[in-house]
């Protein structure tokens, strides 16, 4: 399904009509919701805080840089977690997490792993059991998020680190690779793998490659009606650096954060190609002979259901299965996006989106900015301004929503109440 530049118009107009009637409260933790939401801090200053996932008994488990897995659990029912305790042997390195059949999955920013949850347990007693070993780690875009299916396979992307795979990445006339080194590097980064996260001494070399041409991405979950992985991924940066012919203005806003469903053998066009969401127009990255006019060969590549704004960093993606939240949230997803570094004049991101979907399992095409006011302020020059970055979400037994963040450190508890 493709967006055109009408719908996106209108997006942005219904976006502006429900952004004014958010609501501020100090009861909210800072944060702005839609009327009849509320949040509390369920845990405030915990450190960067990555991934989040909720167990089946509503703990809250974080995966937090240089501190490893934070568990929290709120014993009085009052929102506010009041039993905090780092999980033992659990590493800081890395960003997914994720919890399923009575186990704790996290990775790291190399390898998978896994520890059982006995009932009743806020920390696993048991050390890490390694699933995956050597899915691969050069510093950029090295966190490994993952994602379970139906049938319980678990999804790992590993993105590729760097911004247009060229000789010269990120620097003045940078020039792309032959199709064979493209290829080459593409069978061993920029893509999905699948696993079976039950059975240990796995790697990459042994797993599935499920999808290909990406950059990286964070936004990973799967939807049990459509029975089928959906993601967003970052868009590359440095247009105007690359090539002088396109401006500051133009690689600001003419880089859409693309979402898309993943079938097998999916290939979304990274590094030859970036989406253009005001053109609506999947264009020829300038390494690969581009010119911001150039497309690439018709059906290729497949271009995105939803073409957000540009450099908003997709973070962690949720569906909602929940039943608290009206009728209208049922089935779509949450996707935290945690704000840009490279936006003209001012950043923007900073805030958690919800996609609705329909009866057919698939995105309608809108979406709306459902928890805003992170940053604290009303705009902010660069991101190392703002007061939150929101990076975690995840949902509860009870249907609530927890975002996370990795600048101020806290989580926050999303509950509804009202009409």
């Amino acid at each position: 399904m493709k967006i055109s530049r009408t719908t996106i118009q209108v997006t942005a107009l219904a976006f502006s009509l429900a952004f004014s009637s958010l609501a501020r409260s100090e009861d909210n933790g800072g944060i702005v919701l839609p009327d009849g939401f509320k949040a509390t801090v369920f845990a405030r200053e915990l450190g960067e805080i990555r991934g989040l996932a909720v167990s089946p008994n509503g703990d809250v488990y974080g995966r937090v840089r240089n501190r490893g897995i934070v568990a929290m659990r709120d014993t009085d029912g009052d929102g506010v977690a009041d039993e905090i305790k780092t999980v033992p042997e659990s590493t800081g390195d890395g960003s997914g997490i994720g919890i399923r059949d009575g186990y704790l999955y996290f990775s790291t920013d190399n390898a998978f792993f896994r520890q059982p949850l006995k009932e009743g347990q806020l920390l696993p007693s048991e050390k890490p059991e390694l699933i995956v070993d050597e899915l691969g780690n050069l510093r950029s875009h090295s966190s490994k998020m993952f994602t379970f299916d139906e049938e319980g396979n678990v999804y790992i992307e590993v993105g590729a680190p760097q911004n247009a795979l060229s000789e010269g990445d990120r620097q003045p006339g940078a020039k792309g690779l032959s199709d064979e080194d493209v290829a080459k590097f593409l069978s061993e980064w920029g893509g999905i793998w699948r696993f079976d996260p039950n059975k240990p001494g796995q790697t990459k070399a042994t797993g599935h490659h499920f999808s290909t041409g990406h950059r990286h991405i964070l936004s990973l979950a799967w939807h049990p009606v459509s029975n089928a992985l959906f993601a967003v991924q970052n868009g590359r940066d440095m247009l105007n650096i690359v090539d002088s012919r396109f401006s500051v203005e133009y690689n600001s806003d003419r880089v859409s954060e693309e979402m898309h469903i993943l079938r097998e053998g999916s290939n979304l066009g990274w590094p030859y190609t970036y989406y253009d969401p005001i053109d609506n127009k999947r264009l020829m990255s300038p390494e690969y002979g581009g010119d911001g006019k150039l497309e690439p060969e018709e059906g290729r590549f497949q271009d995105p259901l939803i073409a957000f704004p540009a450099h908003w960093a997709p973070m962690q993606a949720v569906y909602y299965g929940g039943g608290m939240f009206p009728e209208q949230y049922h089935g779509g997803m949450f996707v935290a996006f945690h704000g840009s570094w490279n936006k003209y004049p001012e950043q923007q991101g900073y805030r958690v989106v919800f996609v609705p979907f329909g009866e057919d399992g698939m995105p309608t095409g809108e979406w709306d900015t459902f928890a805003d006011g992170f940053i604290g302020k009303d705009s902010i020059p660069d991101s190392g301004s703002a007061k939150h970055r929101p990076m975690g979400v995840a949902v509860g037994p009870d249907g609530a929503l927890y975002i996370g963040d990795d600048k101020g450190g806290h989580v926050w508890k999303v509950t509804y109440s009202g009409q």
